[in-house]
Order: structure tokens, then C-alpha cells, then sequence
């Protein structure tokens, strides 16, 4: 196996482009691009750009009439009138969108093909997790949903257990549908409570289909949740449930939307928490999986202050090569930001809260705590079906 990481990458996913308005703007692909090479870090890497996941791919998860709805907005956007989640607020349809969108996938399931066989140790594809897209509809900014394509790819290819973890603030409710009735497969998603955000699910009772009880896990944390509460939730969730199923290979989603900067939801996270927990998904496929890690880009919408700096945090990780939070980043990238963005850079790669310091479950259950509250709620929905005392 080769010890290289693969950084998945083809100029054109940057085609990926809702409109001006949309806040799912590419250009957050772009300057993480752009900011990965300013640290020399694709001398570190692989780079590599896979091909458009084809139709047959498309539909290991996706319905056939679903992928030609999309083909059909796609070559026609004005048609789109909302049928499949196409041509809404959240989805509008674009010239291109089944070409780009199955470029994506195509990063992601050619991702999970390197780790699997080897190519590679760890690959990244952080134009991917578009996590929201169900088999039959498009949702929430996402078309193909190339984070349960890559999963599909992994067990066509004969992987007997697959975990996903997913820390972006939303619920990875598409990847948890998919694989919904599968035992082969783990989802776990820590997202902010259903009751405050899109999409409305991700309760800590989803549990999983009635052939895979306990193979969805719910974290469902309170508005507000900072570093402390959202590094222990982690901590004191994900560790062991991997350690129980014990992966062949881990994929993780790194939405950059718990950010406290995030215009489009309520939790209080720092770039530098993002990072430990990166580091965490790291070490915990090195630990259960043999290494073997592909990990995912997803939401994020402070495309400047925030996203590029949390997802080249995530390559470096992966090249083997984690940047100090305290390191300056670049003149040269600070200067293309404000040519393309008409912003000013961050200066540096953290918040100012490195190190995160957080108390383990360990340390003790406070009733009165909503965080504890939350943890608890899905330790006890999970755990008696997997065996583990909650």
C-alpha cells in the first residue's frame, strides 16, 4: 500500500455554481485550492483527477428516473420546475449540473477505489460530501450524494463494514437513507438539533432499518454548542462505536458550517476544533481501519474566512504534514482573496483557541448539562443494540 495521500481534483468542479446568490459559492473550492499549494502541500500529495462517475455508478444510490431528471434539467434548466428537488430555492437547476455533480462523484468513488486497492493510504476530495441528495430527489445544495456513492463503490468492491462519520452541522441524512437497512455499514452524525435546522432530522431514536438496528447514531447537539461541548460529544460517541465495529475502511465529513462564523446555522465551533477533530478521524482510522481514510469537504459558507483554512487543515492532515495552528499563511493567497473576493484573508490558520481543551465522558454525566443531555440521549438509543452500556 502506498503511503501517499491522493487529493482528489479536476479545475472543473468548480462548475459546481447554483448562481450569484446561492451561498454554496465555488469559490470556497477555489481559494482551498489555491491555499493547499501555497503550503506546498501538493508536493505532498498525489494529485489526481478521476472520471465522472458514469450511469451505472450513479445508480448503485440513485434511482434511474431521478439521474434522468437530472440530465434533463441539466441540459434544459429553464424546464426545472421543482419535480425531484430540481429547480427550487435550495437546488436551481444550471446549465452542466449532471455533468459537474457526477464529476463529483466521481472524486469521491475514485477516493474510496485508490484507498480500497491501495493506491493510496488516505485520499481527500473536499469539493465532495454533498451529503443532503436522497436517491430519488436532490437536496439541501446537493445533486448526487457522492459521499454514499463512495460507501456503494467500497462494498461493490467487497468491504464487509464501512463507517461514515459526519461532523457537518447538518444532519447526513442522505447517506443515513441510503445505507439505512444495512448492517455493513455505520453512520454516525453529529450534527445541531433538528429542531433548530435544515434538515429537520437526525433524531437520537434513528437508529437504523429493521436488518440494522443500531447502525444509525444521532448526535443531535444544542444551538450554541462551542469547542468544549463539540469536541466531547465527539470524544465521548464516536471512539467507541468505532472500536465495536471495527471498519475496513472510514470515510468522514468535514463540513465547515459548525463554524461560529457560518452564516446559515447556530453552533459555536472554531477552526481550531474542526482541526482536532480531524486529526481524531485520522487517528481513529489509522487505529480500526488499517489507515485507510477518505475523507470529504460538505457544507461551509464563509467561503473566505473559514472553508479554505478548515479544509487545507484537512489535506495537510492527510499528506502527513499538519500545519501549527499558528502559522502565517501566505501573502500571495491573501492577496488573490482579495482580488477574487474583495475581502481581507484571515492572517493566520487558527481561531486563537489552540490547544482545545474539553473533558472527556469519563470525567463525569451533569444532568443539568444540554450537551450531556444530548450525548447521553444517543448513547442510550445506540449502544443496548450494539451490545455497549450507554
Amino acid at each position: 500500500m502506498s503511503g501517499r495521500a491522493q487529493l482528489m481534483w479536476d479545475e472543473a468542479v468548480t462548475g459546481y455554481d447554483f448562481g450569484p446568490d446561492h451561498p454554496m459559492d465555488p469559490v470556497r473550492l477555489a481559494l482551498t485550492r489555491r491555499l493547499v499549494d501555497a503550503f506546498g502541500l501538493d508536493r505532498d500529495v498525489d494529485v489526481v483527477a478521476a472520471k465522472p462517475a458514469g450511469e451505472s455508478t450513479l445508480r448503485l444510490v440513485h434511482r434511474e428516473d431521478y439521474v434522468a431528471a437530472v440530465k434533463a434539467a441539466s441540459a434544459d434548466p429553464g424546464a426545472a420546475e421543482g419535480a425531484y428537488g430540481i429547480g427550487t430555492l435550495d437546488d436551481p437547476a444550471f446549465a452542466g449540473m449532471h455533468e459537474v455533480s457526477a464529476l463529483i462523484a466521481g472524486q469521491s468513488v475514485g477516493a474510496a477505489e485508490a484507498v480500497w486497492r491501495g493506491d493510496a493510504l488516505h485520499a481527500v476530495n473536499f469539493a465532495g460530501g454533498l451529503h443532503h441528495a436522497m436517491p430519488g430527489s436532490a437536496s439541501g445544495f446537493c445533486i448526487y450524494n457522492d459521499a454514499a456513492l463512495a460507501i456503494a463503490r467500497l462494498l461493490e468492491l467487497g468491504a464487509e463494514r464501512v463507517a461514515y462519520i459526519d461532523v457537518d452541522v447538518h444532519h447526513g441524512d442522505g447517506v443515513q437513507a441510503a445505507f439505512w437497512d444495512d448492517p455493513r455499514v455505520l453512520t454516525v452524525s453529529l450534527h445541531e438539533h433538528p429542531r433548530t435546522l435544515f434538515p429537520q432530522t437526525g433524531w437520537p431514536e434513528e437508529t437504523g432499518g429493521p436488518n440494522a438496528e443500531g447502525s444509525a447514531v444521532n448526535v443531535a447537539l444544542p444551538a450554541g454548542t462551542g469547542d468544549a461541548g463539540w469536541v466531547r460529544a465527539f470524544h465521548a460517541v464516536v471512539p467507541e462505536l468505532i472500536a465495536d465495529f471495527r471498519p475496513q475502511v472510514l470515510v468522514t465529513q468535514h463540513g465547515a458550517d459548525t463554524h461560529f462564523e457560518d452564516p446559515l446555522a447556530h453552533l459555536a465551533v472554531s477552526l481550531d476544533a474542526q482541526r482536532a477533530v480531524q486529526m481524531a478521524c485520522h487517528d481513529l482510522a489509522h487505529e480500526y481501519a488499517g489507515g485507510r481514510w477518505v475523507a470529504l469537504g460538505g457544507g461551509g459558507y464563509a467561503v473566505v474566512e473559514v472553508v479554505p483554512r478548515s479544509w487545507t487543515h484537512l489535506v495537510a492532515i492527510a499528506a502527513g504534514r499538519p500545519i501549527e495552528p499558528e502559522t502565517v499563511i501566505p501573502e500571495g493567497w491573501r492577496q488573490e482573496v482579495f482580488a477574487r473576493a474583495r475581502q481581507l484573508a484571515p492572517a493566520r490558520m487558527t481561531d486563537g483557541r489552540w490547544p482545545v481543551a474539553f473533558s472527556g465522558w469519563e470525567s463525569g454525566y451533569d444532568p443539568a448539562d444540554r450537551l450531556d443531555q444530548a450525548v447521553l440521549a444517543a448513547r442510550k438509543a445506540v449502544y443496548p443494540l450494539r451490545g455497549l452500556l450507554p
